[in-house]
């Protein structure tokens, strides 16, 4: 497996094993990323809080690690805490913001495919601190109807909840009318860009949102790397009590390395972003799309939006086939399918069935998502080899 734009190192990890197209589960570190971090796992050891030499570089790798965050999504360092998941970043954000209102019984909106991070501290609000939690239902493909949150909307609304973008299908959400909504409430909005930001420009300011997630793994940065944009006013409690780290909201000392990981991947993203990686991409995903549709006639059909989704990301049924069955069928892809296998039971994905899809299709889905190293080659494998296995079963 070759890169496919220049100066962009080819990756010795997926060079071993099947076309990879599953970016959207993990993505490969990038090698300018590791070798960013390594120093910092030997020679540069200090701890950046010490007021000692030792602490120097690893005080201002820190700092500019932030700067990097912060740099892209169009928001101040200061308005950047690190965490070790995007998960931790999402109880911060949605446990935070309740109990710091102090509303004996806040309400808080979010939608049907969040992402579990979100759906389960939903759940955990209501049941530890009797919070009233509204879990909005999705139209066909994916997407939250704005009326839907305005009629949703209560004078005791703390905070809304929604995605980015869905890891599943790619639908991008309508953040920038969502999050006005919440505001005309007086309520605070919270993203969760795990999936989008890297994917596409992303800027705090122009969505209007005051808490948003950022995952490194998601990003070619290694895992246990993320971080909580929290806009600059915006009061939280803290998720780890103690030292006062990260503007006292995660006590703890930080993991300099991976901080370091996580702004050098957003640097890069940065940059790529700006050389039109976003349009390589999806042309990429949309040969896939009619590669597959030309072999494989009126059996592949889309299955989120066509327009209104990340550019890296395919889901597609195929008819008469099992998604799991599929991929196990074949060595020559690593994708998902967002359904659950085990023992010969098949549960549909939630996703596909808050969208209103019947079973056979949804189990029937495939994830296909494209990422850095994605080649033309790849992409005229995984074509065949999905093909090949459809036709088998």
């Amino acid at each position: 497996m070759s890169p496919t734009t220049g100066g962009i190192p080819p990756h010795p990890g997926l060079a071993r094993g099947p076309v990879y197209l599953d970016y959207n589960a993990t993505t490969p570190v990038d090698p300018r990323v590791a070798e960013a971090l390594l120093p910092h796992l030997t020679d540069f050891f200090g701890n950046p809080s010490s007021s000692h030499p030792s602490s120097e570089v690893p005080c201002r790798a820190l700092a500019e690690a932030r700067a990097q965050v912060a740099g892209l999504l169009g928001a101040r360092p200061g308005e950047i805490v690190f965490t070790a998941s995007g998960s931790e970043a999402d109880l911060l954000a949605l446990r935070g913001a309740v109990v710091a209102s102090g509303r004996p019984r806040s309400h808080v909106i979010t939608q049907s495919t969040e992402h579990p991070a979100v759906l389960e501290t939903c759940r955990a609000l209501e049941r530890l601190h009797g919070a009233r939690v509204t879990v909005l239902p999705v139209e066909g493909h994916g997407l939250v109807d704005p009326n839907a949150l305005a009629d949703a909307l209560t004078d005791d609304t703390v905070l809304v909840s929604v995605m980015a973008a869905n890891n599943e299908t790619g639908a991008l959400q309508p953040i920038t009318e969502l999050a006005a909504l919440a505001h005309a409430h007086g309520a605070l909005f919270h993203c969760d860009a795990a999936q989008a930001v890297g994917k596409i420009p992303i800027d705090v300011a122009a969505l209007g949102v005051d808490l948003l997630t950022v995952v490194g793994h998601k990003m070619y940065a290694p895992k246990g790397a993320a971080a909580l944009y929290v806009r600059d006013g915006v009061p939280l409690e803290p998720v780890i009590y103690g030292g006062g780290q990260e503007h006292g909201l995660r006590a703890g000392t930080e993991n300099v390395a991976l901080a370091v990981a996580l702004g050098a991947a957003a640097r890069i993203a940065a940059e790529e972003l700006a050389d039109g990686a976003p349009a390589r991409v999806a042309a990429l995903r949309d040969d896939l799309h009619a590669r597959l549709a030309t072999a494989l006639p009126d059996r592949v059909h889309l299955n989120g939006p066509e327009r209104e989704r990340l550019p890296n990301t395919l889901n597609v049924s195929i008819d008469g086939v099992l998604g799991c069955e599929l991929l196990a069928a074949t060595d020559r892809i690593a994708a998902s399918t967002g359904s659950a296998c085990h023992s010969g039971a098949h549960t549909p994905s939630p996703v596909l069935t808050s969208m209103g899809l019947e079973p056979a299709r949804a189990l029937g889905a495939l994830r296909l998502s494209l990422g850095r190293w994605t080649t033309v080659e790849d992409i005229e494998t995984a074509a065949a080899a999905i093909t090949k296995g459809a036709a088998a079963l």
